[in-house]
């Protein structure tokens, strides 16, 4: 009845109540090693106007993407760059408890390069070793990471456009991390550095055990 209900609810919220901190803080941590320095990421929790299926509360995801900024509700404040490096710090964060088998991320490194990411490549490496990650990038920091990479393809045809997804091999993989880093034209300055790429990836992930599992880029 409506007393075993609000009992039940009310056990929810105690639990919710601990949780939101520890969650806040995890996720504002790891957005700053995602180039969101100064950023903060708040749970909000008030009474809900009619009691649901979900509980007594009403929860609110609120954001910051800069230091100074009021945490507004993070539909209305992130770009799509950060709404998906927020969903990676929310993976990275709630890793070791959540129970989907595979992560999709498309385009996550939106606005960003340099060290953050080689740091988004990375985690997702992370995510990888005890689930499937498939991500869409343009970056080779990225790209690197990954312990399989396929290249997307698209092909006009008198019947229309149709796209391909083709995996590589070492070889391959070599010459599609040149090619994203230096266009069409491969130089062997730009291959050089691909091999110098894969090669620091693969060191860091053989320097961290916990990044040792499958996934796919």
């Amino acid at each position: 009845g409506a007393a075993s209900y609000l009992a039940a609810a009310r056990q929810l919220s105690l639990a919710r109540n601990t949780a939101a901190p520890r969650l806040s803080r995890a996720i504002s941590q790891a957005m700053q090693e995602l180039g969101m320095v100064g950023g903060r990421f708040d749970v909000s929790m008030d009474r809900a106007a009619q009691p649901s299926s979900h509980g007594i509360d009403d929860i609110v995801f609120k954001v910051a993407s800069h230091a100074g900024m009021t945490p507004r509700p993070i539909a209305k404040v992130a770009s799509g760059g950060e709404l998906s490096r927020i969903s990676l710090a929310l993976a990275v964060a709630t890793s070791a408890q959540g129970s989907a088998g595979t992560l999709i991320f498309d385009e996550v490194d939106a606005g960003i390069g340099g060290a953050v990411a080689q740091t988004v490549g990375a985690l997702m490496q992370r995510l990888g070793a005890n689930r499937q990650v498939l991500a869409v990038t343009h970056l080779p920091q990225v790209a690197a990471f990954a312990h399989q990479h396929c290249v997307v393809r698209k092909q006009r045809r008198k019947t229309g456009t149709t796209s391909q997804v083709l995996p590589t091999n070492a070889q391959q993989r070599e010459q599609e991390i040149a090619r994203m880093l230096g266009g069409q034209t491969i130089s062997p300055t730009t291959l050089a550095h691909a091999r110098e790429m894969l090669a620091q990836a693969q060191n860091q992930a053989q320097a961290a055990p916990a990044a040792t599992g499958k996934a796919a880029l």
